[in-house]
């Protein structure tokens, strides 16, 4: 992921930075946004009887620290979700809990509730928020109708987008977006993705939206009118 680009836009006003990483810089906040990282997602369920390589938190943690040291916030905030379940941050094991910590260090620390972890994760630092405001924009978990004169940046529905031309089509985590919204892609390493054509996240923006695709290295807007459904038979992935 070196040498890779945001792509900038101006989103209501504030200049947002979106990351290949599938992470959003806001450069005059000095802050980073990311969604939905379901840590501990495996061992929940583990719990459960499913068995899945026991690795998705050291991926997910591994991931963010690239996009910490690329650009050095002094705030970083969770979009809700950041663990599975609320046994999550008690399943960390102590190199995991370190490593947060280390990402944490020097930084101001904000974990929105999500609909998977509403209580603070223990012992882990930082504060506990239902939602926060930087300039124009409103961080929460699930998008509602912003606050009046504010832009939101949301998580919880796992955009994907589907592009189709001839025989040949790719499916890739995007962000979603319109004047008034921004969805983030779930940046779990467990996480799947819902069809931004859905009407589960098609209906927050009516028409006329864009996706911005994570590329190996950078991020594609793509036009609504370019984007394409799952076919009949595709397993989608709810939000589970």
């Amino acid at each position: 992921m070196t040498g890779t680009r945001p792509l900038v836009i101006d989103h209501g006003g504030e200049t947002l930075e979106l990351d290949a990483l599938g992470v959003v810089h806001l450069p005059a906040h000095r802050c980073l946004v990311v969604a939905d990282l379901h840590l501990e997602k495996g061992s929940a369920f583990a719990r459960q009887g499913t068995f899945l390589p026991p690795y998705d938190t050291a991926r997910t943690l591994r991931r963010l620290d690239w996009a910490i040291q690329r650009y050095r916030p002094r705030l970083v905030v969770s979009l809700g979700d950041a663990f599975h379940d609320t046994a999550g941050p008690g399943a960390l094991d102590p190199e995991a809990r370190s490593t947060l910590g280390v990402l944490a260090r020097g930084r101001s620390w904000l974990w929105v509730r999500g609909n998977h972890d509403p209580h603070p994760p223990a012992g882990l630092g930082g504060e506990t928020v239902d939602a926060a405001d930087l300039g124009r924009l409103h961080l929460t978990h699930i998008p509602p109708t912003a606050p009046a004169g504010r832009i939101t940046l949301a998580g919880h529905l796992h955009p994907k987008a589907r592009l189709a031309q001839a025989r040949q089509s790719a499916t890739r985590p995007c962000f979603a977006g319109n004047p008034d919204l921004l969805l983030l892609p779930a940046f779990g390493a467990y996480t799947g993705g819902l069809n931004v054509l859905d009407p589960a996240i098609a209906g927050h923006f009516g028409r006329g939206f864009s996706a911005f695709l994570l590329g190996e290295e950078r991020v594609f807007q793509v036009a609504h009118r370019h984007l394409r459904p799952d076919p009949p038979d595709w397993q989608r992935h709810r939000i589970a």
